[in-house]
């Protein structure tokens, strides 16, 4: 700041006319003086003169001050406007904001953009980018930079008209140094900064281990995340893990997980960037450090024949529980559910427990007894819901409340739809995802019936059973 005063300073002309009038005014006004006064002592029209010297030093005192306030030694307005721009940081950003809001050309109707965009690393690179968004009246709302080996990323948060196609803004960042441009569709919720978006993350992930692959979703936008565990259902290895430190792949990730295997995060859409790998590698590392963790809260549930129950989160320390409802369950009961033969059903508990892969909700009886299942499993892009009720315990309405319980948690997480897996024998199953009063779409093929219900376009779930008595939190 000192820099650009000082130059501006050096470069103002010296205004020594002024000081050279100033001075001669003044002997005027000495040598003025001293011939009236001669004039007063030697000659009879003294008191005539006085007077008429008092009007010409008055006259003189007024033309002096007119003339010091037209040409004041101060900087021209223009030059000090100049030195405000080139001085405040930031001036091309406010100043496209600024256009796009008081534009009398801007459309009333906005919409709101993310945008990313490559430009080389030097500068008026952004400065260039900016200009160009001003002229179209777009905002600036957001903006974050991912340096690279070459060149830098930076990632807009745009509000700009409804009529500015995404085409003719792709194109116009591109005459202006942009290159590899994307756009998509924003909403309110990425009106969030990004390090408030990050810390609500990192702490849905400190109190909840299955929030993990949710946390990386939102955190990388649109992506496939895939867990691979170390050994298969069938005791075989899948493949050597990542590092520790994980493998950046132009479009892929591959992170060690902290429950064995690797995580494998797919954005074919678009390239990771460094700092996006580093935020997902700090988010494993998270989940490392806190190990196996579940929400303590549980609801205690009255049936309609007096019976209570307890629905609470489970995960692989209820394993030894849910092998021995297994045990009780018959044969056709673990046929509907696992859809093959009966003896594997033990095989998938492991899987199916596990934080990872999604949530798990457990019913157990007043003396402790596991009774029924329901999971919420993260299936790529898709959310899959699936029960198992112990046959003694069945058509009591535990599997309804189970299957409302995990829609909720979908609808909660940002999914747009589950979808159920069955024989089209299994009357049960079908009754309990009509009675969510949601869009369904049914799907058969060789007896396997595929129901699948849509969340954003149905109301969220229901008003509490009836059955509920009380909640208790521990």
């Amino acid at each position: 700041m000192t820099d650009v005063t000082s130059s501006k300073s050096s470069r103002r002309p010296h205004h020594w006319r002024h000081d050279l009038i100033e001075l001669a005014a003044l002997f005027t006004a000495v040598v003025v003086a001293d011939t009236i006064a001669k004039t007063i002592v030697k000659g009879p029209d003294g008191p005539y003169l006085l007077v008429f010297s008092a009007i010409a030093l008055a006259a003189t005192a007024g033309f002096h001050t007119w003339w010091a306030r037209r040409h004041s030694h101060a900087p021209p307005v223009a030059d000090r406007d100049t030195a405000t721009e080139q001085i405040t940081p930031g001036a091309s950003e406010r100043a496209a904001g600024a256009e796009s809001t008081i534009s009398p050309g801007a459309a009333s109707e906005t919409v709101l953009w993310r945008m990313r965009t490559t430009v080389d690393d030097a500068p008026g690179s952004l400065a260039s980018l900016c200009a160009v968004l001003a002229r179209h009246h777009v905002d600036i709302l957001t903006l974050q930079t991912h340096p690279l080996t070459e060149g830098t990323v930076d990632e807009f948060l745009l509000r700009a008209p409804g009529a500015l196609p995404a085409e003719v803004l792709a194109r116009e960042i591109g005459l202006a140094g942009g290159r590899d441009t994307w756009t998509e569709r924003a909403d309110a919720h990425d009106l969030v900064d990004t390090p408030t978006r990050v810390l609500g993350l990192a702490a849905r992930t400190a109190l909840d281990a299955a929030e993990l692959p949710l946390a990386l979703r939102q955190l990388l936008g649109r992506c496939t995340l895939h867990s691979v565990p170390a050994v298969s259902l069938t005791g075989r290895p899948t493949g050597e893990q990542p590092p520790v430190e994980g493998v950046l792949e132009e479009t892929l990730m591959k992170l060690r997980d902290p429950s064995g295997g690797t995580l494998l995060i797919e954005r074919p859409y678009l390239p990771f960037t460094p700092t996006e790998f580093a935020r997902a590698r700090a988010l494993v590392e998270l989940d490392a450090r806190l190990g196996p963790r579940v929400p303590r809260s549980q609801d205690v549930l009255t049936l309609p024949e007096g019976n209570e129950i307890t629905v609470r989160r489970a995960d692989q320390r209820d394993l030894a529980a849910a092998r021995a409802m297994h045990d009780r369950c018959s044969a056709r009961t673990l046929n509907l559910r696992y859809h093959g033969p009966v003896g594997d059903a033990d095989r998938y508990l492991d899987h199916l427990l596990s934080p990872r892969f999604g949530r798990t909700l457990a019913v157990q009886t007043a003396s402790g007894r596991l009774v029924a299942l329901g999971h919420l499993l993260w299936d790529g892009d898709e959310t899959e819901v699936a029960l198992l009720v112990e046959d003694d315990w069945q058509r009591r309405g535990i599997g309804s409340e189970l299957l409302g319980r995990l829609v909720a948690m979908a609808e909660e997480t940002g999914c747009e739809s589950v979808y159920a897996v069955t024989q089209s024998s299994n009357t049960g199953m079908v009754a309990a995802m009509r009675a969510l009063n949601l869009p369904l779409d049914y799907q058969i093929e060789e007896g396997t019936l595929v129901i699948t219900a849509r969340l954003s376009s149905g109301p969220r779930r229901s008003e509490p059973s009836p059955q509920q008595a009380r909640r208790s939190e521990r």
